[in-house]
């Protein structure tokens, strides 16, 4: 059986491949990866000290408490499920995925992070549609309908608010000021 290790700030592919390459460098076999947790086949604890400081000069974090470790696994869950395109709520999926009702994961994730779960999700979102917008291949409608908001009008009050300007103002700059999804909180 192995040895997981939950990892803050591992959001993306190229945040796995980065930390593959540090575990097995170490001579750690990997049993399995996905977003903010990996499972290595041996012992890890001679090395234990080293892998930590090494994941830290990365941007990266070992999590050894288990109420961080829920709030780094809810925060890989929004990730995903936002690059999903679901139309059930967020919420709902997270509370399945994990086994704990809304309330308890709301009131963990508020009391940890400063910042309800709604609104980590709405500024994760906005950080999606700055992307799209960037990208220049979808109109907005298509943004809303990608990110499944109800409709366009919906998605451009909420950006509004959470940037304080239009989309199109937005897409006028050319100047865009985008988080990292590490970075939202």
């Amino acid at each position: 059986m192995g040895h997981t290790l939950i990892i803050k700030n591992m959001v993306c592919a190229r945040c796995k491949s980065t930390i593959v390459d540090l575990l097995e460098r170490h001579g750690l076999d990997i049993e399995s990866i996905a977003l903010g947790k990996v499972v290595v086949k041996q012992d890890f604890n001679p090395k234990y000290d080293v892998i930590k400081s090494e994941l830290k000069d990365l941007g990266f974090e070992l999590i050894e408490d288990e109420s961080k470790a829920l709030i780094e696994l809810i925060k890989v869950l929004v990730i995903q499920f936002i690059s999903e395109n679901t139309s059930e709520p967020i919420i709902s999926k997270i509370t399945q995925a994990i086994g704990k009702n809304d309330s308890a994961i709301s009131k963990l994730f508020s009391k940890s992070e400063g910042l309800t779960l709604e609104k980590y999700i709405i500024n994760l979102k906005i950080e999606k549609v700055k992307e799209y917008i960037q990208l220049n291949q979808l109109n907005f409608s298509e943004i809303a309908y990608q990110l499944n908001y109800n409709n366009s009008s919906h998605l451009a009050k909420q950006f509004k608010s959470v940037t304080g300007m239009s989309m199109t103002h937005y897409k006028k700059l050319q100047d865009w000021d985008r988080k990292a999804l590490d970075q939202i909180v």
